[in-house]
């Protein structure tokens, strides 16, 4: 029941509607209040903004907009410098005014640079382009500005990409295949060419990058990184300010390797204005380049040639960001908390400091200078109200179950109905027994009280909230009961709370629970960690035949060599 009553006047079908608009408000309101933080969203109806799924500002004053509904048609909003908004013309609008080019595509990954000029994937692997071209950072050939989205298509046949960045006036694009093009404005080698002519069409990068699959990329004003699988990181343009991590200031015409990082592994990298942040696959997190501001969080206003640890006195870190555009960053913790540091509203805040804030999207539309966000947001977990979320409040009710587990001697109360519908485990058990009786009990021998809990939980919420070493426990359950998404859901807590002391135990969880993913995830943390891997107990505990099958498997992929 939703327990608002108007004077005993609310019948229970009354009611029951009353509660369902209820919750239409309440979740409308929730996207709208995400949303509106950035000004130009306040120009929108409260049913265009309800309507949004996935929404970017940019522009050097944060002044355009672009938003896909939640039936993929696009809009834009704004000032339209050098026709960015793709509308066309080069027309302002505080109305939202379609982009019939692109309706019906499902965005992969977007960007945009200082001119702005904007790039756009889609997640069947095309690449679109408009907006400013003083430095063919368009990839059309040409330097004629586009008002509409064009396809980029020049050198690049057959290819299908996955991510794009832009810098200040050039573009990187990521194929689905590992493979990394540039082109546009290359006065400090930004486009990794080798030289400093500008790249009028898409351009292979290569290099130090040949043979590499890559599987991010990420642009500063006038420089360029890219992520390799095996956690490796590369940087070249401009290094004025030490942006490229390389213990000096030399601009690069290519792709050089960060050495400094070497022995880390590298699985997100984001870049400031001339600053870059990294975040290894152990929750820790390295900064570089320019501090004037203090974006490096280190406590002064030096540059740093070389990535430096921040935040190490902190808990695991599971996210980080920046954009090219700002002097500002943030990083998420794994308990949610969520620092900011570097230009803040005009400050200049030195060391991470925590916030109130819920995401490190809020981060970039309350205190950055301009306020435009360093990624594509996406509102499709906020834009409607699941079974789960109306039944989770009544999980473990005593007053509304009719079942109960006891588990090591503690009850968890639950509902039949649910039960048999969420689980084809249950399912088959009340299919010849559906008692009337309430209150039945069911011993539970097998798993312990948080993992069985927790999957009752999962069938309420579909959410998981374990430790890494539970979350074994549940990944276990979930194939027992043949719930696929749970084990899915388990490998990725695995994967967040790794560590090099539990990689080993983890790793042969997987194997034995007949988790692919998670065993190729595993097993390459332990390779990348080899030495330090080896030394843990959790190593010397397996048994042989794990121990033998692991060497020769590493042995295959090259990591005993010299």
């Amino acid at each position: 029941m939703c327990g608002l009553t108007c004077h005993g006047l609310i019948n229970q079908s009354s009611q029951s509607q009353f509660c369902g608009a209820v919750k239409c408000v309440i979740i409308n309101r929730k996207i709208k209040l995400i949303i509106i933080k950035w000004p130009l969203f306040s120009l929108l109806s409260a049913k265009e903004t309800a309507a949004v799924r996935q929404a970017c500002v940019f522009g050097n004053s944060a002044n355009e907009a672009l938003y896909v509904t939640h039936s993929n048609e696009f809009a834009v909003i704004g000032l339209n410098c050098s026709n960015c908004l793709g509308t066309g013309d080069s027309l302002s609008t505080i109305a939202p005014r379609a982009l019939d080019a692109l309706r019906g595509k499902k965005v992969a990954s977007f960007s945009y640079g200082s001119g702005p000029h904007v790039l756009l994937a889609t997640e069947s692997g095309e690449l679109y382009a408009w907006g400013h071209n003083g430095y063919s950072q368009l990839g059309n050939g040409t330097t004629n500005q586009c008002a509409s989205p064009a396809l980029v298509t020049t050198n690049l046949q057959g290819k299908r990409f996955k991510e794009v960045a832009c810098g200040s006036h050039h573009s990187l694009a990521l194929t689905t295949d590992g493979e990394v093009f540039a082109w546009g404005y290359n006065n400090c080698g930004q486009v990794g060419s080798g030289s400093t002519a500008n790249q009028p069409s898409p351009r292979r990068v290569a290099g130090l990058l040949q043979g590499k699959a890559v599987v991010g990329v990420a642009c500063g004003q006038t420089s360029s990184l890219a992520l390799v699988d095996n956690g490796e990181l590369y940087s070249w343009g401009y290094n004025g300010n030490g942006q490229l991590g390389l213990g000096n200031n030399g601009n690069q015409l290519s792709p050089c390797r960060l050495t400094a990082l070497q022995g880390l592994c590298v699985q997100q990298v984001v870049a400031g204005y001339a600053h870059c942040l990294a975040l290894t696959d152990e929750g820790a997190l390295y900064a570089w380049g320019a501090n004037t501001c203090g974006q490096l969080g280190t406590g002064n206003k030096s540059n740093q040639h070389s990535p430096v640890q921040v935040m190490a006195e902190k808990e695991r870190v599971v996210e980080v960001a920046a954009c090219h555009s700002t002097h500002t960053s943030a990083a998420k913790t794994q308990s949610g908390q969520v620092y900011m540091w570097g230009q803040c509203r005009g400050q200049s805040v030195v060391l991470p400091h925590l916030t109130h804030f819920v995401s490190t999207d809020d981060v970039f539309a309350c205190v950055a200078t301009p306020a435009v966000m360093w990624r594509l947001l996406s509102l499709e977990t906020e834009d409607f109200m699941t079974l789960s979320q109306a039944l989770g409040r009544e999980f473990d009710s005593p007053e509304t179950a009719d079942l109960k587990f006891s588990v090591e001697g503690k009850y968890i109360y639950v509902h039949k109905a649910v039960l048999k519908i969420r689980c084809d485990h249950f399912r088959s058990m009340f299919q010849s027994h559906w008692s009337e009786d309430l209150q039945e009990v069911i011993e539970i021998e097998q798993f312990s009280f948080p993992v069985y809990r927790s999957f009752l939980h999962f069938l309420y919420t579909d959410t998981v909230e374990l430790p890494p070493e539970d979350a074994i426990g549940l990944l276990d359950l979930a194939t027992s009961y043949c719930e696929n998404r749970l084990k899915r859901l388990c490998q990725q807590i695995i994967k967040r709370g790794i560590t090099v002391d539990n990689a080993f135990t983890l790793l042969s969880a997987a194997v034995r629970y007949d988790a692919e993913d998670l065993e190729e995830f595993c097993f390459r943390f332990c390779v990348n960690h080899l030495t330090r891997v080896t030394q843990t107990a959790a190593f010397w505990q397996v048994d042989g035949a794990m121990l033998k099958e692991f060497i020769c498997r590493a042995s295959r992929c090259g990591a005993f060599k010299n």
